[in-house]
């Protein structure tokens, strides 16, 4: 009897794209999704970020984002031009906010601008802060009409998500504050996401919520009638603060995220050198292990 030919050698798991791409596969991808980008901040000293949202079809100058190059895809109209100039106003507010946060003290790169990572106010966000020669993060989502990263996030901070859940956790763990210009169901999704942990006291800190654009939001959000309903309380429309000029919502960011008003900067000015200058604070813990990952209750 003829001995079967030697096999070869199997596929070590994690190299075997059949099962890593299998329903049996979705634990492992889904763990990838949260250690590859951890892994990433750490490297690139990531501490913490100020998260843009805002919609993906105003351009600047009145031009519409670009169509995706699928076929049977529309291609997008072009914005009313009282839209389009908010991607001016993202553009300057990311680069005033990147240039005063490269001024702070410390080892790991503070409240860096992050954006969904594609065209229209996310390319604005990230181009003012390209701008202002700092670093900036793009949290893209693969669609089945794909859009493209827009070219002004720093390369190595260019994520693509597969799962939206995790895509959302990364906006939501590192933020410090959230500036939500108009947008449509994603900007209003991904705004009430962040709103809700605040309302259910999820989150153990105060993040800080820009919504720029009073008119149009007025126009879109009516809060007294939920108020008026009993569906919020009317202390929960404090969650959110307006704004109509990147000087206005700069200051907002500057007087909350700023580390003088801060108990661990007032108690590192405690600790002065011989020569009467502020002594240099050991490294946290924190700043050993990685990004200052946002605390939650439970």
């Amino acid at each position: 009897m003829t001995p079967p030919d030697p096999l070869e050698r199997a596929l070590l798991a994690y190299e075997n794209p059949d099962f890593i791409n299998s329903p049996d596969g979705r634990l492992l991808r889904i763990l990838a999704e949260y250690t590859e980008p951890m892994a990433r901040f750490q490297h690139q000293r990531i501490q913490d970020t100020v998260v843009f949202f805002g919609s993906a079809r105003f351009g600047p100058g009145g031009q519409a984002s670009p169509a995706s190059p699928q076929r049977n895809v529309p291609p997008r109209p072009a914005a009313p031009p009282a839209m389009s100039a908010y991607y001016e106003d993202a553009r300057t507010l990311a680069r005033m906010l990147t240039t005063w946060a490269m001024t702070l003290p410390g080892r790991h790169h503070r409240f860096v601008v992050t954006s969904g990572g594609g065209p229209g106010i996310m390319e604005a966000a990230n181009r003012g802060a390209h701008e202002a020669g700092g670093k900036s993060i793009g949290l893209n989502i693969k669609l089945p009409h794909e859009q493209q990263p827009n070219p002004y996030i720093t390369p190595e901070l260019n994520f693509e998500f597969h799962y939206f859940f995790m895509r959302k956790y990364w906006f939501a763990y590192l933020a410090k504050a959230l500036v939500v210009f108009p947008g449509g169901f994603g900007t209003l999704d991904e705004l009430f996401e962040i709103v809700t942990l605040a309302q259910t006291q999820k989150l153990a800190k105060t993040i800080p919520i820009v919504i720029y654009g009073t008119e149009y939001w007025k126009s879109v959000l009516n809060l007294d009638a939920l108020v008026e309903n009993g569906a919020i309380s009317p202390a929960d429309r404090s969650f959110f603060q307006f704004v109509d000029t990147p000087a206005e919502a700069f200051s907002i960011l500057q007087n909350a995220l700023s580390p003088e008003s801060s108990f661990e900067h007032r108690s590192a000015l405690t600790d002065i050198s011989n020569d009467g200058i502020p002594a240099e604070p050991a490294p946290a813990a924190q700043e050993i292990l990685g990004p200052d990952i946002a605390k939650t209750r439970g």
